[in-house]
């Protein structure tokens, strides 16, 4: 496996291995790996002749009141667990090579980024387009993967990838879970024992309102209703926001179909987290 860090020698071995007609595929990650991540890369793998994963804490979307100095990091974990899921290269960039002290051009795809967690935390969406699409513009990718946990983020980086006619094919992998239910996070670290098991109503709240559209209950109302009664109840959870969206542009829906998915943002304790659903 190797370790890149300047975009120059990124770009060559991209060239190279194009060349040669290899598939690469690009996992992009903030680091601190966890399950799943490693699912994305068992992806990659079965996919794709090249797998390179990307670990880049991105500061350009975190707001000023957000952990961007306290995010979890911890490049000697995520090279040993990178290596033994078989990634072929890492590429681990200086921030100031990425956003040189002159930088000044940004990427945001309206209205979408404007919605639920772009409303909650603002500039947010424009700080994961732009990094999304230099390493897209770096590494030159066939495929790339992210996770179905960050939903919002996934539709607003196909649709910047279609707007802006990406040639890259965008794989959308499932949340992966802990034994109780609870969707991996960085940010479940940041969770005493008490809030661990209080973070678990996002996901029973999620498995009610599943129960409920299998039970032919179409109205977004009633299960937003139940889902909201549930978190009021658990004492160490705050909700931010519930609701049930189209997967593509996640405008609100009231009537609940195939194409629905239902988002749900609590705060436990001073932890925020983000789950969701979608409907089958």
């Amino acid at each position: 496996m190797k370790i890149i860090k300047a975009i120059k020698n990124m770009r060559q071995l991209s060239k190279k291995a194009k060349t040669h007609n290899n598939i690469i595929g690009l996992v992009p990650t903030m680091g601190y790996l966890h399950e799943g991540h490693l699912s994305l890369i068992h992806r990659a793998k079965n996919d794709c002749d090249v797998v390179v994963m990307s670990i880049f804490v991105n500061p350009t979307q975190f707001a000023p009141e957000e952990d961007l100095k306290k995010y979890p990091r911890d490049f000697d974990m995520d090279r040993k667990l990178a290596e033994s899921a078989g990634v072929d290269v890492i590429f681990y960039p200086d921030t100031k090579h990425i956003y040189t002290k002159d930088f000044s051009t940004f990427v945001s795809v309206e209205n979408m980024d404007k919605i639920w967690e772009g409303k909650t935390r603002l500039a947010h969406f424009k700080g994961v387009c732009t990094i999304v699409g230099k390493l897209f513009n770096i590494i030159d990718p066939d495929v790339a993967y992210f996770g179905q946990k960050d939903a919002q983020q996934t539709a607003i980086i196909k649709r910047m990838v279609k707007d802006l006619n990406f040639n890259i094919k965008i794989v959308a992998m499932p949340t992966v879970r802990e034994k109780d239910g609870l969707a991996m996070s960085s940010r479940n670290k940041y969770l005493s024992s008490e809030e661990r098991k209080a973070a678990l109503v996002l996901y029973r709240s999620l498995q009610e309102a599943e129960g409920m559209i299998k039970n032919r209950e179409k109205r977004s109302d009633n299960v937003l209703k139940r889902i909201r009664s549930m978190v009021k109840k658990e004492r160490l959870a705050r909700l931010d926001y519930a609701s049930i969206v189209n997967h593509k542009d996640f405008s609100s829906v009231s009537e609940i179909s195939k194409t629905s998915l239902i988002i749900i943002t609590c705060y436990i304790g001073k932890t925020r987290l983000i789950d969701n659903l979608v409907v089958v």
